[in-house]
């Protein structure tokens, strides 16, 4: 069994070094050491998009580990399904992706930019092709918790097929983690990786 210790190591290194160390592996058993829960569920998101199967364990106070299984291993029942882990599928290459990094759209005037805000994610609603990723950091992800006024557009979004996903660190920043109330938590590599793919990438 292979081990990496990314105990300490901000967003996105456990995620990029356990996806490098997957690809190196041609079958076997990666476990990975970190010491918090967004790190856990930025793994089992990557566990899900590599199509491996991984399980996560709380093992003491701030300590915890994910357990990939690749290959011949994975049938060995030493890691539970990827299908249980709280993730999505990434989008499809070629999509649009629109990106939102503030709760204000602009500078100048919060009172306004928020006002244009608001218009801008109404305005994604109306687009004859909808986005098919709305990705949101830093203030950007005030937008889908608890009190925003966008909820219900980013709902109408999300009933309507568009991923909506926030920065996990982000969200973890402002304590917000528990008032996310529409679409996912992510992490630095998928939001990185989404813009990278994208056809197109609408900005406020």
């Amino acid at each position: 069994m292979e081990q990496i210790d990314a105990r300490g190591q901000a967003c996105p290194l456990p995620v990029v070094r356990a996806k490098k160390a997957l690809s190196a592996m041609g079958e076997g058993v990666l476990e990975v050491l970190v010491d918090n829960e967004t790190a856990v569920h930025n793994l089992e998101a990557l566990a899900k998009t590599l199509k491996v199967e991984a399980v996560g364990e709380k093992r003491g106070e701030d300590a915890f580990a994910v357990t990939f299984s690749k290959g011949a291993a994975a049938s060995d029942g030493q890691a539970g399904s990827a299908a249980s882990c709280p993730a999505v599928d990434p989008a499809p290459t070629g999509g649009r992706v629109a990106v939102i990094p503030s709760e204000f759209m602009g500078s100048g005037d919060d009172e306004l930019g928020a006002v244009l805000m608001k218009g801008f994610v109404f305005a994604l609603t109306q687009l004859d092709e909808l986005p098919e990723t709305v990705l949101m950091y830093n203030g950007g992800v005030k937008l889908a918790c608890t009190g925003s006024s966008s909820l219900d557009d980013l709902r109408t979004l999300a009933e309507a097929g568009v991923e909506i996903m926030s920065c996990g660190t982000c969200l973890n920043h402002y304590g917000l983690a528990e008032q996310l109330e529409v679409g996912e938590a992510t992490n630095m590599y998928v939001i990185v990786e989404k813009q990278a793919s994208a056809r197109g990438i609408i900005r406020p």
